[in-house]
């Protein structure tokens, strides 16, 4: 008998291998892909693996051309990124022919799930689906994978139909109507425009285009503070009315007040407690590794998976926050208390393990938790601060909660009432074995009722409201679950492809004019599109294939029809929306202005990046900018330019982004472009130019014509 693993990474395949058999031996096909063989049960047992999805949705006709009808592929002839995917693919093949037996041993979720029925269907064939079993687990230690293998069910044919559709979706939201916009520009202004859209990435970049507009519309109001600083341990008190809107409320106090003392008229002391903080889901971890270390959510994903395939913490692309007594709490902790820094904190536990679970569940997979593995390795520092980050909320949730006593202090000061609070802990519970919290523990003033305090100075201070903040991705992460858009598993990406395709910038996340105008022109001309309400029903539907509420091919078609829609109104509006989205993309580019009154523009040629003028034939002015350079958003204090950084680290660099500003008329070398002949493919003037390698001769009637050649080359090209 002959059986066949198939697992979602290579490091997967390894610790399954060694847990189902400790003699599993290691073999390589193609001197390129790991891959392992085994006895057990009297069956012969190859345990290969995959990299993520080997297949990709392709359209059956020529690529980058609007499709409704839709095919797998192998993802390296899809993509030449994916090129490394091959060798796996064929490992698969070779080995899954004609076995007895198959098992599904990918990550145990939607995307896990699909992308083993795909290797199993196409790479293995049809019939192997039905000699199929699949293995569920959270972490992967021996026990688990063990325990798993022994007691494998069928492939949930929910999660695949889940899958598949959402991929499909996803295909006709982004990729087709990427590619209507992208053609809208190339019909109307006879440019390329490379834009991106998709089901949840543009209802995600509507979301911070509407912050933007708030923040960008906010009228600020002035408001008083009035306080005072006493004699007594320069102790600052507050009016109690706290914000003042009313100015000649604000100057009766203070005129009231001013160089009077403060009698303290009433103390009260009060009692509070805060509970533990519930065990992490991925959301969690994400926004409390951001709090704590600024990590981005995709960079903490990247630990969290890293530990995960290394055996050291459970699956992390989970939504729940309850940990269940299954998991042997007890024999984690025993394990993880070899870490003597860890035994301090569990040595205290108390006797009887409950955790403070919270509210939201998730059927396939429990928290995130350490597994009890101590790291045998070195972690890389990302993975060593989101380790010890696990490990310690695992260990928190299962204290008591922190006690704390509050004094609140009211003082009179001429009729009006101040005030001042202070908190300290009574009684530490997690807080002690949880570092990365910090506990109020200030000291009371030894004051009593009636005591007559001098006031050192009052304070009318001025200020403003101030507009909504900015998101960050760590709370953009929160709105999307709040708001039920994309899932755990996807959020993160989202985020990164709106940096990526330069729609957002910065930590506190700004968005370009290229952003913001797209999604104004696709909210006049095909408001379905940013709709969060189509995504969010979208999103409902799918998940309601897991209760055979509706069927994947039910989606797909409601998803043909909307998409379809949303063509017809981006075709009747061609010209228009070509016309914006070219201006846009050209707003978002402007750097500065040139000194014959156009505007500077980031452009990228055949020899890089660089910046034109507008005004181009007519003026030649450019500037060639070096690689992985960024343009600033200041200016050059000298010529009124923006400056350019390059580098990075100690090695970073702010210069103008005209390298000879600043030097002497005798030092600039001159680079302005001069004709030197006439372009013997189409007679216009042929210029000299200065590009990232160095000068060159280039056609005056480019883009149409391309026509270049060396200097050295000019004189043989002419004749």
């Amino acid at each position: 008998m002959h059986e066949v693993i198939i697992c979602e990474k290579p490091s997967s395949a390894e610790k399954i291998a060694k847990a189902l058999s400790s003699s599993a031996k290691k073999k390589v096909y193609n001197k390129k892909v790991k891959y392992w063989e085994l006895k057990r049960d009297s069956k012969d047992i190859t345990v290969v693996s995959g990299v993520g999805h080997l297949y990709s949705l392709v359209p059956d006709k020529k690529r980058y051309n609007i499709s409704f009808n839709l095919h797998w592929a192998p993802s390296h002839e899809v993509n030449k990124s994916s090129a490394f995917t091959k060798n796996y693919l064929n490992a698969i093949k070779k080995f899954g022919k004609n076995a007895d037996s198959y098992v599904h041993a990918c990550d145990y979720d939607v995307e896990g799930t699909l992308i083993g029925y795909n290797a199993l269907k196409y790479a293995c064939g049809e019939d192997s689906i039905k000699k199929a079993s699949r293995m569920k687990f959270s972490t992967l230690t021996k026990k688990d994978i063990i325990d798993a293998y022994e007691n494998r069910i069928d492939i949930d044919m929910h999660q695949v139909d889940n899958g598949i559709a959402r991929h499909v979706l996803d295909y006709y939201f982004g990729m087709n109507i990427s590619i209507a916009l992208s053609n809208s520009v190339r019909k109307t202004k006879h440019r390329f425009l490379k834009l991106s859209v998709g089901r949840v990435q543009t209802p995600t970049l509507s979301i911070l285009v509407n912050r933007e507009k708030e923040i960008r519309e906010f009228v600020p109001e002035p408001y008083w503070v009035i306080k005072a600083i006493l004699d007594f341990e320069d102790i600052e008190i507050k009016h109690v009315d706290g914000n003042i809107f009313d100015r000649e409320r604000a100057e009766e106090i203070f005129n009231k007040c001013n160089g009077k003392d403060a009698v303290v008229d009433k103390i009260e002391f009060s009692n509070s407690t805060t509970k533990p903080p519930v065990p992490f889901n991925l959301s969690g971890l994400q926004a409390e590794a951001y709090n704590v270390f600024g990590f981005s959510p995709k960079r903490t994903q990247i630990a969290a998976q890293n530990l995960y395939s290394a055996g050291y913490t459970s699956y992390p692309r989970t939504s729940s926050q309850k940990l269940p007594e299954s998991l042997g709490f007890a024999s984690i902790f025993k394990q993880l208390s070899g870490n003597s820094e860890f035994k301090k904190h569990i040595d205290k536990l108390p006797a009887k393990l409950k955790p403070n679970n919270g509210r939201k569940e998730d059927a396939a997979h429990p928290p995130i938790h350490p597994t009890g593995i101590l790291p045998t390795t070195k972690l890389s520092s990302d993975e060593q601060k989101i380790y010890d980050l696990i490990v310690y909320r695992f260990i928190a949730v299962f204290f008591d909660a922190a006690k704390f006593e509050t004094m609140k202090t009211t003082l009179d000061i001429e009729g009006e009432k101040f005030k001042f609070s202070r908190r300290r802990v009574t009684y530490k519970g997690w807080m002690e074995h949880y570092p990365f919290r910090k506990i109020d523990d200030e000291l009371f003033p030894n004051v009593k009722e009636g005591d007559v305090m001098s006031v050192k100075e009052l304070i009318s201070d001025e200020k403003e409201t101030k507009p909504p903040a900015r998101y960050n991705q760590a709370s953009l992460i929160k709105e999307l679950e709040k708001r039920n858009l994309g899932t755990k598993a996807t959020r993160a990406d989202i985020i990164d492809k709106l940096y990526d395709r330069k729609y957002i910038e910065g930590n506190k996340i700004e968005v370009n004019k290229l952003g913001e105008n797209l999604i104004d022109t696709l909210n006049s001309y095909c408001h379905d599109l940013t709709s969060e309400e189509l995504t969010r029903d979208f999103e409902n539907k799918l998940e309601s294939i897991n209760n055979d509420e509706i069927t994947k091919e039910q989606i797909i078609d409601e998803g043909e029809k909307d998409v379809k829609d949303i063509l017809k109104d981006i075709d009747d509006n061609l010209k228009s929306i070509g016309s914006k989205l070219y201006e846009s993309y050209q707003e978002s580019n402007i750097v500065g202005e040139c000194s014959c009154g156009g505007r500077l523009v980031k452009r990228k040629g055949r020899y890089g990046s660089f910046v034109g003028c507008t005004n181009y034939p007519d003026c030649n002015v450019t500037y060639s900018l070096p690689k992985n350079s960024r343009i600033l958003k200041t200016t050059c204090d000298k010529c009124g330019l923006p400056l350019i950084s390059t580098g990075k680290g100690k090695t970073l660099r702010r210069m103008c982004l005209d390298p000879n500003c600043g030097k002497d008329e005798s030092e600039v070398k001159v680079h302005d472009p001069k004709v030197v002949g006439e372009c013997p493919q189409c007679g216009k003037d042929l210029l000299k130019r200065s590009g990232r390698f160095g000068e060159f001769i280039g056609c005056s009637g480019f883009p149409k014509c391309k026509f270049t050649c060396s200097v050295d080359e000019l004189e043989s090209k002419l004749k």
